[in-house]
């Protein structure tokens, strides 16, 4: 029987405690986990404060954590000037609320691990609150030192080699007849591993059964084979796969399903032997959690899905199934072929209560921001659990507000696919202006941004979301099948080409949502838009990416709202490769982020010449917004590039990995940077002034029209609120149209449109919509 925690209060009010913290001991704290200068301790389980009040003595600064009141009142007793923060919480079950957002350099489990149910879990969970080079010691009787009657307080090896699995160093040391494990580096990868599969010439056909608790946490059992496992085995006769996973179950924890659904079968092989593996998703269970089958596991304990990658070995087809059911959780498992059945299940509840509260945090956060204005998007954001569609990740950074969590990435590390950050979602279907029973489309999908439209969309809603990667739709489909509204429909094709037309609604979706950086406008989502409504995508002009907001009348799309952001590329038929001419041996290179790559004959002989300075009078504090200043140079100046520096130095004075808005012609080229000009230990002593810097014979003019369209933005669009910006009225008109039925305005030409930009103080001037390549254009930025 479980110990309570009134048991717990009982046994320190009756005047009981432990056994005394020993000179052993402590000459191992000194010596594996030495007090930096500022370091922090906490003390799980610590009792009446002997532990703790030592760790404070050694220069900490303590942490003490206890679910017994009795204790706590104790420990404040006994140690009345102790500089300990004492705090009630039972670090198994409660929200981590208490402890805030606090790193520690060592965390001390003193005779207080056996008592621990879901023990890796929790280690875990507090190995990732670990600083650099901090370190966890357990210190606890171990059962060969241990009478019957107190097995309870003791852990036998298997549980040793259990607890400890995950960890990159491990460390055993005596002290006395107690083990004192000190571990670091709480995040070793989770490998899947083989068991022993008898010699036969059939294939070895079984069945596993994925569980979760009401927090959402899935159970896994150390097994006598050193490996972490699911519940499951072979199947027995003519039994239903399903039936196989639930009697399984049963047999080895004594929970017994209330409801069980065959999600996929996956075929692999084993030592040459073939294998079929049905995964079966259990709703929900009755019964109390038991080591029923002692002789094959040593315990059963419930794991949170972001620490599924970082448990050591894992029995592979266990390894194979959770990642069935959620796709992505385990990285780099054997390759395994799926057959996804049709018919899916009910969605899954459960959730820890620290979920919760850090959503509602989330939310007000974004609320706070001025993001999410609507009654409907801010309910949506309070409910919608983000973290399920983000699994692999912590709570903590599923719900940071200003964080997009990276799901997947291409063989060269980039980003394909992410959530994004709460507040840019928030922003963008604000900017929808969706009504009660809004179809949707959604090109990127990932489930947790079309859920939220479904819920600002009510139940009489709909959303279609598209995808080219498959396995990107595989996981939307599995996340939104356990936690989703049943409003989503997740389909297969590149989504440049639209919804497939059986989902099309007549006269076309009421809003669309691009979730990825366009280049350019696919006229598929031009077409399937109804007239009036809402097309919002990240559109990238010069390079720079801004969330517009469109509303289409007629042909033509008229922007609403920029909000500057940034998301993964495209992948589609529009994907586009950016024009990029390397200089100066690759030092440098030039990227034509629209139109085709300028001539630039005779750069490298200017950038190897003198270089031509020209201050602009224009400066700026710290925190400054000039994203409208890039946006202004890459629509109003032809000739528009972006230079980028790959070493520190050189000739540009640009930094390392950055750039600067650029203009070339006749072998000449300048660009703009800000250079600081004034320094200062506070933020607003500090100032920066924008300053143009040219090379070649044609420099000093380039500079003076980069200059004189700088001081443009400066009067006409800049201004003290970051938020207050101008912007500039824009249209998007079909590719094709001709230049005498478009409006006054500077022309950016894509392929499949034509965007017209009419900013303050351009009296409408319309240049032509090719870029020059030999020539300078006159732009006073007032043309």
């Amino acid at each position: 029987m479980a110990i309570t925690r009134t048991d717990w209060s009982e046994h320190y009010t009756r005047g009981r405690s432990f056994r005394r913290l020993g000179e052993e001991e402590k000459n191992l704290l000194v010596e594996h986990a030495p007090a930096p200068e500022g370091g922090r301790a906490l003390d799980v389980g610590c009792g009446t404060g002997e532990m703790s009040v030592y760790l404070a003595s050694l220069g900490y600064e303590v942490d003490a954590v206890d679910a017994a009141d009795a204790a706590l009142a104790r420990a404040r007793t006994d140690h009345p000037d102790a500089m300990v923060r004492w705090l009630c919480l039972d670090i198994e079950r409660d929200d981590p609320a208490p402890l805030d957002d606090t790193t520690y350099d060592l965390v001390v489990f003193r005779l207080s691990v056996a008592f621990v149910n879901d023990r890796t879990r929790v280690l875990h969970a507090l190995g990732r609150r670990l600083r650099k080079g901090g370190t966890v010691v357990v210190i606890t009787p171990v059962s060969a030192h241990t009478s019957a009657e107190k097995r309870q307080i003791a852990l036998d090896e298997d549980e040793i080699t259990a607890l400890t699995c995950g960890w990159t160093s491990v460390q055993r040391i005596a002290v006395g007849e107690l083990a004192a494990l000190v571990l670091r580096g709480p995040c070793a990868d989770t490998v899947a591993v083989e068991r022993s599969v008898p010699a036969t010439g059939y294939a070895v056909a079984g069945a596993l059964a994925v569980v979760t608790d009401e927090h959402g946490r899935v159970l896994l059992g150390w097994s006598k084979r050193g490996m972490w496992e699911i519940p499951g085995g072979k199947i027995e006769g003519a039994e239903p796969l399903e039936g196989a996973g639930v009697r399984e179950l049963a047999e080895e924890t004594a929970l017994h399903a209330t409801g069980a659904a065959v999600v996929t079968i996956l075929t692999d092989a084993a030592q040459g032997v073939p294998r079929v593996t049905a995964v079966i998703r259990i709703a929900g269970f009755t019964g109390t959690l038991t080591t029923a089958e002692p002789e094959k596991f040593t315990r059963w304990e419930w794991h949170d899905l972001h620490g599924l990658g970082c448990l050591g070995p894992v029995f592979t087809p266990s390894a194979q199934a959770l990642n069935a059911i959620w796709p992505g959780v385990i990285p780099g498992l054997p390759p395994v072929h799926a057959y996804p059945i049709a018919t899916e299940p009910a969605p899954v509840p459960g959730e820890p209560a620290e979920a919760v509260r850090l959503r509602h945090r989330m939310a007000d956060a974004v609320i706070t921001g001025g993001w999410a204005p609507s009654a409907s998007l801010q309910e949506a954001l309070r409910m919608v659990p983000r973290h399920r569609f983000a699994p692999e990740t912590d709570l903590k950074a599923a719900y940071d507000d200003d964080l997009a969590v990276v799901t997947r990435r291409d063989e060269n590390g980039r980003a394909t696919s992410s959530v994004s950050a709460a507040w840019v979602q928030a922003d963008m279907i604000e900017s929808l202006c969706l009504k009660p029973g809004a179809i949707v489309f959604e090109a990127g999908s990932g489930g947790y941004h079309a859920e939220l439209i479904a819920h600002v969309a009510g139940p009489g809603g709909r959303v279609v979301t598209v995808d080219i990667d498959p396995w990107v739709v595989r996981r939307t489909r599995r996340f939104l099948t356990e936690a989703g509204s049943g409003r989503v429909t997740v389909m297969e094709a590149d989504a440049a080409l639209g919804a497939p037309a059986h989902l099309v609604p007549r006269g076309g979706f009421d809003a669309s949502l691009i979730t990825y950086n366009c280049w350019d406008i696919s006229p598929a989502w031009w077409e399937q838009l109804a007239e009036g409504g809402r097309l919002v995508l990240p559109l990238e002009i010069g390079g720079y990416a801004r969330a517009i907001a469109f509303e289409r009348r007629g042909e033509v799309l008229h922007a609403r709202r920029f909000t500057h952001c940034g998301f993964v590329r495209d992948q589609g038929q529009q994907a586009r490769a950016v024009p990029v001419v390397p200089l100066l041996d690759g030092r440098l290179t030039l990227r034509f982020h629209d139109g085709s790559a300028a001539d630039t004959k005779g750069l490298v002989e200017a950038l190897r010449g003198p270089r031509h300075e020209v201050a602009t009078g224009i400066t700026m504090g710290s925190g400054v917004y000039f994203g409208s200043l890039q946006l202004y140079a890459a629509t109003t100046l032809p000739g528009f590039c972006r230079l980028h520096a790959h070493q520190d130095g050189g000739v540009t004075a640009i930094e390392k990995d950055h750039d600067a808005p650029a203009i070339i012609g006749d072998a000449s080229l300048a660009y703009l940077i800000y250079v600081q000009t004034r320094h200062g230990e506070r933020p607003q002593d500090k100032e920066w002034e924008w300053v143009v810097h040219a090379f070649g014979e044609r420099g000093p003019e380039l500079a003076d029209q980069l200059a004189a369209t700088a001081r443009a933005w400066d009067r006409h669009i800049r201004a003290d609120d970051n938020d207050r910006h101008a912007d500039p009225v824009l249209t998007v008109h079909p590719a094709g149209t001709p230049d005498h039925l478009l409006p006054a305005g500077d022309v950016l030409d894509k392929e499949h449109s034509r965007l017209v930009f009419l900013w303050p103080g351009r009296n409408g001037h319309l240049p032509a919509p090719a870029r020059p390549t030999g020539t300078v254009a006159t732009a006073t930025g007032e043309a």
